[in-house]
């Protein structure tokens, strides 16, 4: 894996384990067809998936509103004041997402959907190789997005998710309960998990 840029130089959440394993699958994923991201904040993880995309002549659907998390707000844990919009006082990531894709040379193959995620899939239509859900790690974001994205997987696609911790103690639980949804569903189906990226396979 040859990345255009460092991964350290962007800032995020996404460990350099993850971002291999995110490259891997989108490098196999792509001849499927497009692959997605929800949650791209400044684009660390979009670096991975977008050189994979790229490298395989297929586009990544970036959805995110790029105004935060709910623990990205001020006075949160993971608030960032270099990311606060001064006339709006409102968190906006959309600028240093911008500049990742210019830096990593993605603007050709990175589409950002700047809206939040349930906007952007209430008419969606296109099949989707991968997606990726990292958005807002509330219950009720995480099943919004489950619901909202992994009924667009192809068969034989990918569906990963980030923060899956089996054990309540070391994180919230809501990227582990859509996590168990989809197994649930019986529609995928688990690969290897990489520290805290929960891996399926849609099946049928």
């Amino acid at each position: 894996m040859r990345l255009p840029i460092a991964p350290e130089s962007i800032k995020g959440f996404l460990h350099p384990e993850e971002g291999a394993r995110l490259h891997a699958l989108a490098s196999a994923a792509a001849r499927l067809g497009a692959c997605l991201e929800v949650g791209s904040y400044c684009g660390k993880s979009t670096l991975y998936l977008g050189t994979a995309c790229r490298e395989q002549g297929q586009v990544l659907f970036a959805v995110d509103h790029h105004r935060g998390s709910e623990e990205h707000q001020p006075g949160e844990e993971y608030h960032d004041p270099d990311l606060l919009d001064g006339p709006s006082g409102r968190m906006d990531s959309f600028s240093a997402f911008r500049a990742t894709l210019a830096r990593a040379g993605l603007e050709e193959t990175v589409v950002p959907v700047v809206a939040a995620s349930a906007l952007a899939g209430r008419h969606w239509h296109t099949p989707l190789a991968l997606v990726f859900i990292d958005g807002g790690h509330s219950r009720a974001a995480a099943l919004t997005d489950y619901h909202t994205w992994a009924r667009h997987v192809v068969p034989g696609g990918v569906l990963a998710i980030h923060d899956v911790f089996i054990d309540p103690a070391d994180g919230g639980q809501a990227p582990h309960e859509i996590y168990r949804l989809a197994l649930a569903s019986g529609l995928f189906g688990a690969l290897e998990m990489t520290r805290t990226l929960g891996v399926l396979v849609r099946l049928v």
